[in-house]
């Protein structure tokens, strides 16, 4: 592949990367309350959901999940209920409003880096969308029967495009952290974002594949 062909994937990757969506809600989330840390974790699990996402397509795998309408549908669905319940789980902190901000700030995240990297991965791997992008995005710069190197380097440019835009967003996010772990200002934010991915688990659950 050469220079300009790479530099298109980065491109199209930062443009879908940048959009609002799940991966984006996920890692803005982590970054304001749990701190840069798992704001950089959730980042990293959303990059390698790409990365997985660009070697299925690369090998055609993932044009048979956006082909098979079952197939699909299992993993739609599957996405919409793991983002209603961390949705209802923000929900739920934001009506309880216990929050110990003080110990927060000094001590370890609240989520951590391992739930932190969990949520942005599985986030990214039960959006069915991410296949559907992928198999439209990939022909446009592979060859007609691309070699394993041409689908590393496809998958190795979205991956790390990704990584450098989501870890920007947590630590810019998480300069602010005083101000988002403030307990009202929690409150407000957990009932802001737990609606967003309610909402979005349902609008992915009921569009048509």
């Amino acid at each position: 592949m050469s220079i300009a062909q790479v530099c298109g994937v980065g491109g199209a990757m930062l443009l879908g990367a940048m959009s609002p969506g799940p991966d984006f809600l996920i890692v803005t989330r982590n970054a304001m309350l749990s701190g840069r840390r798992a704001g950089m974790a959730s980042a990293a699990g959303v990059a390698l959901g790409v990365f997985v996402w660009a070697v299925l397509s690369g090998l055609g795998v993932a044009g048979l999940l956006a082909a098979s309408a079952a197939a699909f549908t299992v993993v739609k669905l599957a996405g919409a209920v793991y983002l209603c319940y961390l949705g209802v789980r923000a929900l739920l902190a934001a009506r309880r409003g216990a929050y110990d901000t003080a110990a927060e700030q000094v001590s370890a995240d609240p989520v951590g880096v391992r739930a932190g990297f969990r949520q942005g991965l599985l986030n990214n791997l039960l959006n069915p969308k991410a296949a559907v992008f992928f198999v439209a995005l990939l022909p446009q710069f592979l060859p007609a029967s691309p070699s394993l190197a041409d689908t590393a380097q496809v998958a190795v440019a979205a991956t790390v495009v990704t990584l450098a835009w989501f870890v920007v967003l947590a630590v810019g996010i998480a300069t602010l952290r005083r101000v988002f772990t403030r307990r009202r200002v929690r409150q407000v934010i957990d009932a802001a974002m737990g609606t967003l991915l309610v909402g979005l688990g349902v609008r992915i659950a009921l569009q048509s594949n």
